[in-house]
């Protein structure tokens, strides 16, 4: 147990608590999870955890309800299995949405529902007030003088018919600095709850904001004076429960140790994925066991913590083992609290968990709020959702853009982020959510001024009275063991192969993955293969999901190498024109030699994405893969931009540069942390739709790469024309004509446009592509004077006597007879011509996008506003595909067959 005493209170001999609460919005945890997390929580020397999970309506919503029998055994449960290991739990309710303060049958109630929960076994308690509305009813207004008088009276009748118990805990509704009215010092609410609140109760307090970035000395001073007790810290830096798009796996930062003895305790509340939690725990317990702050201690280093990390982390890729800076002998540095090296420690008992042997079962979905309903106790069981329901096609609001400055590997980065206007958090707290965009091309990004970034009311709000009357509508509930034997059956092949069920012409609905075992799958890797998990890859997995202001060393390396490359593209062809191809410049290897290093950060992380999905340990995959998935994506992405880069010469001109920093776009619809920021320094703008995946619903290790067109892979993207036309149940023409099909749909745009040309391969093979040219009109003419002549001279009509030639005829005659004019109304909005296709082996469903992502970046890169595509009016599921890529039909231009579908840049 933590054995550090607690502040400047009169009983000197209680502890310093110090834990978890689960106190988020969103799916609560397992049964069994929580037992786990006990059993770490005596390992790490901590001694607490308090039940506030938003989503157990008994808690929240309807609070008077008293348990079931069988939640009461659920409870029992917890309560007994904490006691085991020498737990603390503290059971909290929120009544505080709808309750009458006034009302003696209100407090009744309350009283008879924790009596209820003392029955189970339950000896410590809390009462949160947290994130509901401050204004009173009349009835209230009548008896108290304020709200914290009707708090505090509620408050102190439940410690008192408990029979004041050693751990009673009251979180205010101003329970950070900025939701203080007008101020900390200034709060009648809090000066109120300080003066009247029995002594014997501890307050939470989160600090300055509800997410804090730092907590200061000054700061807990301050309220501890107002509160006339030291407060317990309700600490959400790692919370996540306010975007669907972000996990927090950095270390406990941003609070000294020095704070320790000017505190009650420190509760965190972590993630609402209970694997993704280690590390926050871990180095929490780290960090209350520690005196010094580790700046200080370093100010007197020649080398910093994160340099001898960066040296240890390298070091360690042969053997996996890392020489802990500071744990050499027994010395005073153990009390010293360094982030990164409490993230060192956390990283290495960590991969432990990854070997665990754990099953999971059932789609993969995320537990952040979703408009569902709150759940019942025991009616939860893993990974299930209200049906209909699609957390991750959801609008969600994430935070705004960031910006950076040039580091050092061994500089702490702190991200500073602002809020977005139309935030659930009150205007006055919220700084303006424009963008400062990026600076010059020499530097990469600067920091700005601090911002807000808050979350911890997202899903609040009273219920209403319309709310209250009506029936609570239990969700629908999946028998968990209907669908474990149904899975299970699936489990017992080592995975199933992707079957190629066709093409995708232009393309048709893509399918869903396949199937690949979801509980222990029975192929993992022997020891010490290359598919086995590191704490190389996992101190990379945390890097790229770090805190909620600040990127791990590699994030930012990703941040600042991709900018770097963008922002200088222009010195290749500089470069190319100075000196010629054959002896490039300095200017011109410095800018490949980091071309290549993005490279390898993009393998790494492949490979990363790789491992995870052989780990033993399936529930923290389930917890980790939609995050990876989605990351690994995003870094692929750019890493095809840069390739096509270095393949033209720089790509964009000086005004394209400039004009995408413009900070116009719309920070509500980018996803949140490092993946955002690293999506907004593509020059697309307005196109963010694209960036909106859902990741698969089941585990699936295959990989796709989007990368440039090469000239000699012509035959190969000719051959899936081929494969296309064929696998669609046309009749097959390639034997008598193998290149008609390929030069007839691609032949003008690999040929007379080919640096705007992609392909998308797995992992044996080119499986898709996307062509382009930058104006449709000077396509045209360059067709006229040297394309069609030449398939003029390839191709003779009539055709002799073969099989399907009538096909075979139709296709020659178009080619022979191109259209006579361009589509002149094309020049304007739409300019550039495109054309995607994928097969249907492509299972995963974020591909399309990201292919036109690539795309697009390259034509807005040159200067081009809009694309457009022909479509025959008889191809219905190829204009279904583009409409889900965001293309709209242009009106004015259909002929009797074919229709023009386009999309603004």
């Amino acid at each position: 147990m933590t054995e550090r005493r607690s502040g400047n209170r009169g009983n000197t001999n209680q502890r310093f608590i110090c834990g978890v609460i689960e106190g988020f919005y969103g799916r609560p945890w397992t049964l069994d999870q929580r037992k786990d997390l006990y059993t770490k929580l005596a390992r790490f020397g901590m001694d607490t955890y308090v039940y506030a999970p938003k989503d157990d309506y008994k808690h929240r919503a309807y609070w008077r309800e008293m348990y079931t029998v069988e939640e009461g055994d659920h409870l029992t449960a917890l309560i007994t299995a904490a006691k085991s290991e020498g737990i603390k739990f503290v059971y909290a309710l929120s009544p505080g949405l709808d309750m009458c303060y006034s009302s003696a049958k209100e407090v009744n109630l309350l009283k008879k529902k924790l009596d209820q929960i003392v029955q189970f076994g339950c000896e410590a308690f809390a009462l949160l007030f947290d994130d509901i509305e401050s204004e009173m009813n009349e009835q209230d207004k009548e008896m108290f003088k304020s709200f914290a008088f009707a708090q505090v009276s509620v408050s102190n009748q439940i410690y008192e018919h408990l029979s004041q118990p050693e751990c009673f805990l009251f979180c205010p509704t101003q329970y950070c600095a900025s939701r203080a009215i007008p101020d900390v010092r200034n709060s009648e609410y809090l000066n109120t709850i300080g003066e009247k609140l029995a002594p014997g109760i501890d307050i939470f307090w989160t600090g300055p904001k509800v997410i804090s970035r730092i907590i200061s000395v000054e700061s807990i001073e301050e309220i501890s004076e107002v509160l006339h007790r030291p407060p317990v810290i309700w600490d959400n830096l790692h919370a996540n429960d306010y975007d669907q798009k972000r996990l927090f796996l950095g270390p406990y930062s941003g609070r000294v140790p020095e704070l320790i003895p000017k505190l009650r305790g420190v509760i965190t509340n972590p993630n609402c994925e209970y694997g993704a939690n280690f590390v926050a725990i871990h180095s929490l317990a780290q960090w209350s066991r520690c005196k010094i702050d580790g700046k200080k201690f370093l100010d007197a280093e020649s080398e910093s913590a994160d340099i001898r990390l960066e040296k240890d982390v390298a070091s360690s890729r042969a053997t996996s083992t890392i020489t802990l800076y500071g744990d050499e002998g027994a010395d005073d540095r153990d009390e010293v609290y360094i982030p990164r090296r409490a993230l060192k420690r956390s990283v290495i008992e960590w991969l432990s968990e990854f070997r665990r042997s754990k099953s999971m079962w059932g789609p993969i979905t995320k537990p952040q709020p979703s408009g569902m309903s709150p759940i019942s106790l025991s009616s939860f069981t893993p990974n299930q959702t209200k049906e209909g329901q699609n957390q991750d096609e959801l609008s969600y609001k994430s935070p705004p853009a960031m910006e950076l400055k040039p580091i050092d590997s061994s500089d702490t980065v702190e991200v500073h982020f602002r809020s977005p206007a139309d935030s659930p958090h009150s205007a006055e707290e919220l700084p303006s959510s424009k963008s400062s965009g990026i600076l010059g091309p020499a530097t990469p990004l600067s920091l700005v001024s601090q911002g807000s970034l808050e979350g911890m009311d997202v899903n609040s709000g009273p219920v209403s009275p319309a709310q209250k009357d009506e029936p609570m509508q239990e969700p629908d509930v999946v028998s968990f063991m209907a669908v474990e034997e149904e899975t299970a059956k699936e489990s017992r092949l080592k995975s199933i192969p992707e079957v190629d069920t066709g093409p995708v012409d232009s393309t048709r609905s893509i399918p869903s993955p396949p199937y690949i075992s979801n509980q222990m799958i029975t192929d993992l890797p022997p020891s010490n293969s290359e598919f086995e998990i590191t704490v190389e890859d996992i101190f990379l997995l945390c890097d790229l999901f770090y805190l909620p202001f600040e990127h791990g060393t590699e994030g930012l390396k990703l941040l600042q190498e991709f900018s770097w490359l963008k922002q200088n593209s222009h010195l290749l062809n500089e470069g190319h024109k100075g000196k010629g191809a054959s002896s490039p410049s300095r200017e011109v290897r410095e800018w490949h030699d980091r071309a290549s290093r993005f490279d390898e950060m993009s393998r790494a992380l492949n490979r990363l994405f790789t491992r995870l999905t052989y780990i033993n340990n399936r529930e923290l995959l389930y917890d980790l893969y939609p995050y990876v998935w989605d990351m690994r994506g995003v870094v692929s992405l750019l890493n095809a931009y840069v390739k096509w880069l270095g393949k033209c010469l720089g790509g964009f001109n000086k005004s394209s540069n400039e004009s995408f920093v413009t900070g116009e776009e719309e920070p509500w619809v980018f996803r949140g942390g490092l993946a955002t920021d690293l999506q907004r320094l593509l020059p697309i703008e307005s196109n963010s739709d694209l960036f909106l995946h859902k990741s698969p619903d089941v585990v699936t290790r295959q990989v796709y790469t989007i990368r440039p067109y090469l000239p000699s892979e012509e035959q190969a993207v000719y051959n899936l024309c081929n494969k296309m036309w064929k696998d669609s149940g046309n009749p097959d023409i390639t034997e008598q004509y193998p290149e008609l099909l390929g030069d007839k749909m691609i032949g003008p745009f690999v040929t007379l446009s080919p640096e705007f040309c992609f392909v998308v391969e797995d992992n044996s093979s080119i499986v898709g592509y996307a062509v382009a040219a930058l104006d449709g009109a000077n396509l045209w003419k360059k067709s006229m004077i040297a394309w069609a002549p030449e398939m003029q001279r390839k191709y003779n009509l009539p055709v002799s006597e073969v099989e399907h030639k009538t096909i075979i005829e139709d296709i020659i005659k178009e080619m022979h007879q191109p259209q006579q004019t361009s589509p002149v109304e094309m020049r304007g909005s739409f300019s550039s011509p495109i054309h995607v296709s994928l097969l249907n082996s492509v299972c995963d469903q974020s591909v399309p996008k990201r292919l036109v992502t690539c795309v697009i970046a390259a034509l807005r890169g040159h200067g081009s506003s809009g694309c457009y595509v022909e479509l025959k009016k008889s191809d219905l599921p190829a204009i279904e595909f583009y409409c889900r890529l965001g293309f709209n039909e242009i009106s004015g231009l259909d002929t009797e067959n074919t229709t023009y579908f386009g999309r603004h840049f």
